[in-house]
């Protein structure tokens, strides 16, 4: 039945998956940031584990649905035009927060171990397409390796966070990742299900998205790659835009920074997920050149943000550092690109 939707119908129903998945996405600020309290697993592994892998569902099931039904090219502008534009969120949560620099106050050694982490699994991506085109059952070498580095990324972090070697000086901006009492009287139980029912309503909308943008990008004539990169990441990239503007409203810095970043990170196993799931060969080498520059500006935007970090500009209220204006400048470059070369 959603195979042959007409265009009208793509619309509309992409315009619902849109809604919940903005709508998801607000509440399971809320829940991840009373989970890290009640866990004592902190703001920084809670945002880049729980919250980027809640948010990044949609996105997840989207890529895996492309690539099974044969479009390649959407499943990984999906994918990794979504990694772009959540650090571009950043931005727009560092105007939110008036108080001072974003990347000054959320500095932390979690923050800074999860973009480390990201650049490495994004060098990975650049590395499967550049390399032979090898495969055994259909399935690069390079996406084991993203798996593989993903988890030791993950460990290395959480070790670090119990014994850091490394610590930001606290300054008056400097918000610390101070547990909650409310969240400590409530159920973990009722926690835990409230983000395991969301984290689903997520994926079923990432479904619904992909059969969407389908009919679009064939229906408008807009091509797979523009309505991936343009469309469908932006929008299943949503609950990482709301979730850090709610997390900075709520004073969870940290976590902000935590899920833009983490959720990126786990982004990257689009790409090994997807090349799994496509079985027309590896799926690194129907990476386009206009997606595989986007694979380059999300390196590029994810130094400048870490560069941000280490450097901690200081600057009055309302204004926002370097680094953030220049991810923005990097983005819209990357739109210009893709929108040229599209045409």
């Amino acid at each position: 039945m959603l195979t042959d939707l007409d265009l009208g119908s793509a619309i509309a129903l992409f315009i619902g998956c849109t809604l919940v998945i903005g709508v998801a996405g607000t509440k399971l600020t809320h829940i991840v940031d009373d989970l890290a309290d009640r866990t004592g697993l902190g703001e920084a592994i809670a945002g880049a584990v729980l919250l980027g892998m809640a948010t990044s569902l949609s996105g997840l099931v989207l890529s895996i649905s492309a690539a099974l039904s044969d479009h390649p090219t959407l499943a990984m502008s999906n994918a990794l035009g979504g990694i772009a534009v959540q650090t571009l969120f950043l931005t727009i949560a560092d105007l939110v927060h008036r108080r001072a620099n974003l990347e000054h106050a959320a500095a932390s050694i979690g923050n800074l171990m999860q973009g480390g982490l990201l650049l490495c699994l994004l060098s990975l991506v650049l590395v499967g397409h550049f390399s032979p085109e090898w495969t055994l059952w259909q399935v690069h070498p390079i996406t084991p390796l993203l798996f593989i580095g993903y988890l030791f990324g993950l460990r290395l972090a959480d070790r670090t966070k119990d014994r850091p070697m490394w610590r930001p000086a606290h300054t008056r901006e400097t918000q610390p990742d101070v547990p909650d009492e409310q969240a400590m009287t409530r159920s973990a139980l009722n926690l835990w299900l409230s983000f395991l029912g969301l984290a689903l309503l997520l994926g079923i909308s990432g479904w619904l998205l992909e059969r969407a943008a389908t009919v679009l990008a064939s229906a408008t004539g807009l091509g797979q790659s523009v309505v991936g990169v343009l469309m469908t990441a932006v929008v299943t990239s949503l609950p990482e835009l709301v979730t850090s503007v709610a997390a900075v409203r709520r004073g969870a810095l940290t976590l902000a920074v935590a899920g833009i970043i983490g959720g990126n990170a786990f982004d990257t196993l689009f790409v090994a997920a997807s090349d799994i799931a496509y079985r027309g060969g590896s799926i690194y080498h129907a990476i386009s050149d206009p997606v595989a520059l986007w694979v380059a500006l999300s390196l590029l935007m994810t130094a400048i943000l870490m560069v941000g970090m280490i450097h901690r500009e200081r600057l009055g209220p309302g204004r926002i550092g370097f680094e953030s204006l220049a991810m923005a400048t990097c983005y819209l470059v990357g739109v210009l690109s893709l929108l040229f070369t599209s045409g």
